[in-house]
């Protein structure tokens, strides 16, 4: 038995299967599982129909905020739907290139205390629709991404059923220890050879608010990502070669791989 099947009681006493179908409008599903998410999903409510810019192009049907802290995206099919898997890494890349737009989002709806406590290692994409390809269900399992594939149903009686028929774990990405990576590292270069650091660089690291340095750190990440970037340290002008450059080893300058320009 594939699917989930429900059974209702009759007079008789006897067992009468109940026939599931599928909502007629999209967005009848949506609305119904947003005004229950957290009971249905285990999943806060925090927005629906979130524009993701010109780049992604597209509207996420629902974001949410997990039991766990996890930044979650939810999408719905009333039908089944083969393109839902692209769908769904696409806005993960773009929950990837928003993490300063997510926590606004959620210290607005949730409050600080939430915004500070997300977890960012494994966000979550769950996919509701009445059914899902034999490819989506193998596919789904070769993704690095956390994405869980639900089919619903609804029934007579105003009854609803969700069903999880694929869940893949996803790779963490420790972003929150790449920050605290790039930290020891700016301290460990301004530190002198007897391990004290000097006035200078101190106030030079002091002089970069830390939602600047997360930023470039996200922005790093997502640019050396791509595979094409080459990465390279800056010097200060009149730096001398052998000499530790005066920057920190955590600013970077990327840019993409390109023939030289004709003089």
């Amino acid at each position: 038995m594939s699917d989930l099947k429900l059974f209702r009681l009759d007079a008789d006493g006897r067992d009468v299967e109940l026939g599931g179908s599928t909502v007629a409008l999209e967005v009848e599903l949506q609305r119904r599982i947003e005004t229950s998410m957290e009971a249905m999903l285990g999943i806060r409510f925090l927005a629906s129909e979130y524009p993701t810019g010109p780049w992604h192009r597209g509207r996420i049907d629902s974001l949410g905020l997990d039991e766990n802290g996890t930044p979650a995206l939810i999408e719905y099919k009333n039908g089944a739907d083969s393109g839902v898997l692209s769908q769904a890494v696409s806005y993960l890349s773009w929950l990837d290139s928003a993490h300063h737009e997510f926590e606004a989002l959620v210290k607005e709806k949730l409050g600080s205390e939430a915004a500070e406590s997300i977890d960012w290692r494994n966000p979550r994409m769950v996919c509701i629709a009445a059914g899902f390809s034999h490819h989506d269900r193998v596919a789904v399992h070769r993704l690095r991404e956390r994405i869980d594939l639900v089919r619903y149903r609804v029934f007579e009686g105003g009854l609803l059923s969700l069903l999880l028929i694929e869940s893949t774990p996803g790779s963490a990405r420790p972003i929150s220890d790449r920050r605290q990576s790039r930290e020891r590292e700016v301290t460990a270069g301004a530190a002198g050879k007897d391990g004290k650091t000097s006035a200078p660089a101190t106030a030079t690291a002091g002089a970069v608010p830390g939602c600047l340095q997360d930023l470039y750190a996200e922005l790093d990440e997502a640019l050396t990502a791509w595979g094409e970037v080459e990465v390279a340290q800056l010097r200060r002008p009149g730096t001398s070669p052998d000499r530790e450059p005066e920057t920190s080893r955590g600013l970077t300058a990327a840019h993409a791989d390109s023939e030289p320009l004709a003089d």
